[in-house]
């Protein structure tokens, strides 16, 4: 809901429980007003008649009071949009930018501001949805000066920036990693100061996602407290920074790129749109925001969330790059047997692929491999009762390739420089038309030339020298690269419907909100060890629901990690805990576990629904071998199900109940595994025992509300 004030310069966008206020002042200020717990458009009005603060001496006013700071006039803080005229011979340059507050409109649930800098003719939008309690803001530059007029060089335009209320003290929550470790939670007291984080990798990276969470006071706890979280939808190069300044206002800056590449060049009559950079406040906790994230993007964001993604088995750890269509047959038999819904042929299919150093790029099946193309493969797999699916990567390309030999000037590179490989590939230069054209044509033929279900889509190595030789502007390769990326993504999806994507970039380097508007799924991490995996799912819990993290269940010893060895068990709650999936070599599986197999097959499609959709708790965080049991719980209507996990039994003691949470404590709820009945009080303030003990131990614990 959008309100507006008396003024017209006043307005307030309310979610079920948050409210976001602003307001353009008298000298055409954009001024922050409120962002946290609902409130009326008379509290919004009255925080808007509130005197500004009293000067202070090498100090601006505006600083942590602006909603959107440019650069230049009365400002220190950093900002959210720069940019220059393009300066041809004999000219002046200018820099900066000077509004004057045009207009504004609302539209359903879209806050349209817009402010015009009347020197370069550059018009600015500022955008405003509400979704739930998630505030979506973007921007929007337009040219409108004479087509004589000199372009305009973006150097930064940022998607958004976020004023947080004042606290005596803010504790910042963020996501960092590397790669088979992604999605590391790590909280920090925040300081005096800029804290950065970003990708300048060409995607989204392994070391940070795109998302930060401050708490006031430092005091939040998984169900209570005052939590603020922001989101960036993009999956190429980025960067958030949070600032908190000298009088301890604190504010956060988001967008595209970073600090030493310019975006793009405006010229008259163009138009630049920043992606979208959500917020969050939450008054429960951290566990409350993840749920309002979670339902923001089952709600918003995923396609089609509200269909359960099915169990998953892929070949790659059982065949690497060895591959043959009667092989992969054998093991379609297999997974068929265990349950499997979605067979999925790995790297190794096409081209002269027969290692990394080849065949990127020549997306036709290997005439060796598969006489017939993939079609003969595919109905059989649809004959065993199983959807079919490959795996690409579009936007590479090996040396050892037809594709390269025909096109070399394809790929980003630095002329007179060496091309760095990296895997034995190079990145295709995904700005050119040619190249669009090129990938449009080849994927297109690919899912028209056999009945494909799924495409797994991988990204393997990151941006090193991204030229573009011959081009004016060559900097603009680095966003334009990802809006071809999502206009290809977008055309595949409009052309071939049926066809279900997973984004993967060498696991969970490619997961973000920009790319899960156009997936069903993401590839967590390549780490498959069940109990690494329960680090790296709970911060990836933080901010992305269990319907779109994909969880293997591989072979043990894990080989390709740490040898570690575990139980069927164990590694199956573990995946059990997102997107099922299988990805070990199954014809080396004895009868005994693929029996065993198939009953956690059956029991994982029984609970799916509550898993994929329900409302996420997390009951206790994972805290190494030693930290006792780790455990969390979903809710969807009367149903719970409950996953935990017993690292290792420390000197015999018994295991601690699990304290569950969103019940109702006057209700009744029986377990579905041995009939017991509890009562809701009981479960919420004295726990549920697990049963677990030992080493590696896992249970799926399933109520029902009666």
């Amino acid at each position: 809901m959008i309100e507006i004030g008396a003024d017209g310069r006043t307005w307030l966008l309310s979610g079920p429980t948050s409210s976001y206020a602003l307001r353009v002042a008298d000298d055409d200020a954009l001024l922050h007003l409120h962002w946290g717990p609902r409130i009326t458009l008379a509290d919004a009005e009255s925080l808007a008649a509130e005197p500004p603060p009293a000067p202070r001496p090498f100090e601006a006013p505006l600083d942590g009071r602006e909603e959107y700071p440019v650069e230049g006039g009365p400002r220190f803080v950093r900002p959210a949009l720069s940019l220059r005229t393009e300066q041809p011979h004999g000219t002046d340059q200018i820099r900066g930018t000077e509004w004057r507050y045009r207009d504004a409109s609302v539209e359903g649930d879209l806050l349209e501001v817009r402010f015009r800098d009347e020197v370069v003719g550059l018009l600015l939008t500022l955008r405003y949805g509400m979704r739930g309690d998630v505030v979506e803001r973007s921007a929007v530059l337009a040219h409108e000066g004479p087509a004589d007029a000199p372009a305009l060089e973006v150097l930064r335009a940022d998607s958004a920036t976020w004023t947080l209320p004042r606290r005596d003290r803010w504790r910042l929550s963020q996501l960092h990693g590397r790669w088979a470790a992604e999605s590391r939670l790590t909280r920090s007291e925040l300081t005096y100061g800029e804290r950065v984080i970003g990708s300048r990798r060409g995607h989204t990276g392994h070391q940070h996602l795109p998302w930060v969470a401050l708490d006031a006071d430092g005091e939040a706890t998984e169900e209570r407290g005052e939590v603020y979280g922001c989101a960036l939808a993009w999956s190429g190069s980025w960067r958030i920074a949070v600032h908190e300044l000298p009088d301890g206002a604190v504010q956060i800056t988001g967008g595209t790129g970073h600090d030493d590449a310019g975006q793009d060049l405006l010229a008259p009559g163009a138009t630049l749109t920043t992606p979208v950079f959500a917020g969050l406040w939450s008054g429960g906790g951290f566990g409350g925001a993840s749920r309002a994230w979670h339902a923001y993007q089952r709600a918003y964001v995923v396609p089609e969330a509200d269909r359960d993604r099915p169990v998953l088995y892929n070949s790659w750890e059982a065949t690497g790059f060895g591959i043959s269509e009667e092989q992969q047959r054998a093991l379609a038999r297999r997974a068929a047997e265990v349950g499997v819904e979605l067979f999925v042929v790995d790297d190794g299919w096409f081209g002269s692929r027969t290692s990394d150093r080849a065949g990127l790029g020549d997306w036709t099946p290997n005439p060796d491999r598969f006489p017939s193309g993939l079609k003969p493969l595919a109905d059989d797999v649809h004959t065993l009762g199983m959807r079919f699916g490959i795996w690409v990567e579009p936007e590479m390309v090996n040396p050892d390739s037809e594709l390269y030999r025909a096109h070399p000037d394809w790929v980003q590179h630095f002329p007179g420089r060496t091309r760095t490989e990296f895997r034995n590939q190079l990145i295709l230069n995904l700005a050119r038309e040619d190249v669009q054209a090129y990938l449009w044509e080849r994927l297109d033929a690919l899912l028209n030339s056999a009945p494909i279900d799924y495409v797994k889509w991988d990204f393997n190595r990151c941006f090193t020298d991204a030229g573009w030789p011959g081009e004016p502007y060559p900097q603009k390769l680095w966003n334009a690269h990802v809006r071809a990326l999502y206009a290809l993504l977008d055309r595949l999806r409009d052309a071939h419907p049926g066809v279900a994507f997973e984004s993967c970039s060498g696991g969970g380097a490619r997961v973000d909100l920009g790319i899960m508007a156009r997936t069903d799924q993401v590839w967590t991490s390549d780490n498959t060890d069940p109990l690494d995996r329960l680090a790296i799912q709970h911060g990836f819990s933080q901010l992305h629901p269990a319907r779109v993290m994909a969880a293997w269940v591989t072979d043990s010893p894990n080989t390709q990690l740490n040898d570690r060895v575990s139980s069927l068990r164990f590694r199956f709650v573990s995946a059990m805990a997102g997107v099922l999936g299988l990805g070990g070599d199954l014809t080396e599986w004895s009868g005994e576990e693929l029996a065993e197999a198939r009953t956690w097959v059956d029991l994982y499609k029984e609970i799916r629904p509550v898993v994929q959709r329900g409302d996420l708790y997390r009951l206790r965080a994972p805290e190494g071998v030693t930290g006792g049991p780790s455990a969390i719980q979903y809710v969807l209507g009367d149903d719970v199900v409950v996953l935990a996990w017993l690292p290792a039994q420390q000197y015999g003691e018994a295991t601690a109940p699990v304290r569950l949470s969103g019940l109702d404590a006057l209700a009744s709820y029986e377990c579905r595994e041995t009939g017991t009945v509890h009562r809701g009080a009981v479960l919420l303030h004295h726990g549920l025992r697990t049963g677990l003990r030992g080493d590696l131990d896992a249970t799926v614990i399933r109520l029902r509300r009666i």
